[in-house]
């Protein structure tokens, strides 16, 4: 049984992990990487088509989004994830191919006209719609038998609304062994969703750490904060701008200002209008609405039971067409507009900051985390000058974050975690962290609760069976380069070879066959290699 950490290792996106066991080769997340690289991360150790299947905590796209690639390399394999993120993944990964395509096309005007290369989007709608069609929804707590001698269970991780951590038995020469796979921990107490299970046995745990090293510290009262900030940039005569990630952040947000409004906190303005921009948002309320009863806690339950919708409320707009996002910002009355992405690096979001940015008497708010090298990250760091679409921005709208408000657990919710499995555990993995996030979390496990744990990097490779490390994997930082030329033309060959290596696995899995048939795709791959041998 083998260990390979291949994404999210020092890093704090892509999450990857590759799992080989019973002869089976099995992928724990596949996810994009969002924000600049800090470490090079190795490849995929073997054909896509020679995965057998991928096990997915959670549909947010740093932990789902490399899906469609792996599907346009050959991979035909199931994807086993709970029965909400199956859902969510269906918009997600097709609204992450629309953005990819929708790049690709805007790159490639500018490339044509200035002479250089064409631009290849990383993938297309049909391979996230492949990629779609592998999903199998399973439920929580029950356990699924994925292949002889290896069996699962989801377990909630109220990270998001079908978030989970992945219980994985691996039963190999009479001996069975027990890994966790965290998935991100939630933060306890969030509005909507249950908090995370505490597990109490596993002789591996792969854990997150995304603030390993820090505390969210006391619990912030968010109605009063964000009633404060409505209400002194409304009387401004300003709009609150609100870059929120579409699955997740943005419902939490209209579950406050539901409250809010509920509660007639916010003097003076009248039922001030909430605009939600974004296709993709509208579809995951609606699948949140569509989850109550396997997914929500208990207080939200209740107002479910009651006959009130915790995410809807009067003055609510929601802009779907391009030409309603437009008209937003020529109204004129102070509103608040929720937009994505949550880190102000693709999406609308970008149209309403250019709209706003420079205005003083408005607010910018973030309500989550900003990845460095993040126009989100700039502006939460002060940037007096940002660039947006090519255009210089001044800054003078304030620029405010709702603190606390975050889907991860902090520190102290991760050792609680951690140490609910006892004197279980062989050792910890701790992983999706940056340098000091996850080296202070496996620190933090070795000193107090006296277990061996380890922050690998990108291809560090256990054999778990013998409990020893047999591949060492890079530790070189990626060398800064211009994102421009990112990915070209090269991109499209590298696909070229994806497609050479998912042949050769099917050629592979033909061993065995008749004379008849291999003589037959013989010929056909000949026939090929005729016409575009150069």
């Amino acid at each position: 049984m083998t260990l390979t950490f291949l994404g999210a290792a020092h890093e704090v996106t892509g999450s990857c992990t590759l799992l080989e066991a019973c002869g089976k080769n099995i992928l724990i997340d596949c996810g994009l990487e969002q924000g600049p690289d800090e470490y090079e991360n190795v490849e995929l150790p073997l054909a896509p088509a020679n995965i057998d299947c991928v096990l997915l905590t959670h549909a947010h796209i740093d932990h789902s989004g490399k899906l469609p690639l792996l599907y346009a390399q050959g991979f035909r394999g199931s994807i086993y994830a709970t029965a909400a993120t199956a859902d969510l993944c269906d918009i997600m990964l097709r609204d992450s191919a629309h953005i990819q395509e929708f790049e690709a096309e805007w790159r490639n005007r500018k490339a044509q006209r200035a002479g250089k290369e064409m631009y290849v989007p990383l993938y297309t709608m049909n391979d996230a719609m492949g990629a779609i069609k592998q999903l199998v929804p399973c439920d929580y707590e029950k356990e699924t038998q994925v292949f002889d001698g290896i069996k699962i269970r989801f377990v909630d991780a109220g990270h998001l609304l079908g978030s989970a951590s992945i219980e994985i038995w691996v039963t190999e020469n009479a001996r069975q062994e027990k890994l966790v796979f965290s998935g991100d921990i939630g933060n306890t107490n969030q509005p909507i969703i249950k908090n995370p299970t505490y597990m109490k046995q596993a002789d591996y745990v792969i854990m997150e750490s995304t603030y390993g090293d820090r505390s969210h510290g006391p619990r912030p009262d968010y109605l009063n904060e964000l009633t404060e900030i409505l209400q002194t940039t409304f009387d401004r005569g300003g709009n609150v701008v609100i870059p929120a990630f579409a699955v997740g952040r943005t419902q939490e947000m209209l579950y406050f200002l539901r409250q809010i409004k509920e509660e007639k906190r916010v003097k003076g303005h009248g039922n001030f209008s909430v605009y939600v921009d974004s296709p993709l948002a509208a579809e995951a309320t609606q699948i949140f609405n569509e989850n109550t009863g396997r997914c929500f806690d208990a207080d939200t339950l209740a107002l479910v039971k009651k006959g009130v919708n915790p995410l809807y409320f009067s003055g609510l707009k929601i802009s779907v067409t391009s030409d309603d996002s437009r008209l937003i910002n020529f109204e004129k009355e102070p509103k608040v507009i929720i937009s994505a992405s949550g880190m102000c690096d693709a999406g609308r979001i970008k149209h309403h900051l250019k709209h706003n940015l420079w205005r003083p008497e408005c607010t910018v708010l973030f309500v989550g985390y900003q990845a460095v090298g993040t126009l989100g990250r700039s502006l939460i760091e002060g940037s007096k000058e940002v660039k947006i679409f090519g255009e210089s921005i001044e800054v003078q709208a304030k620029i405010k974050q709702l603190a606390g408000v975050s889907g991860h657990a902090d520190n102290e919710g991760l050792m609680k975690w951690a140490a609910a499995f006892g004197d279980t555990p062989k050792g910890f993995f701790v992983i999706h962290g940056n340098t000091a996030s996850c080296e202070t979390m496996a620190q933090r496990i070795q000193t107090e609760l006296h277990k061996n744990a380890t922050a690998p990097y990108s291809g560090d490779s256990w054999n778990l069976s013998k409990e020893k490390q047999i591949a060492q994997g890079s530790r070189k930082k990626v060398e800064k380069a211009a994102t421009e030329e990112k990915r070209s033309i090269p991109a499209a060959f590298a696909r070229l070879l994806a497609s050479g290596k998912r042949l050769t696995a099917v050629i592979q899995q033909n061993s065995g066959g008749t004379n008849k048939d291999l003589a037959k795709f013989t010929s056909q791959i000949e026939a090929l290699c005729d016409k575009w041998q150069r």
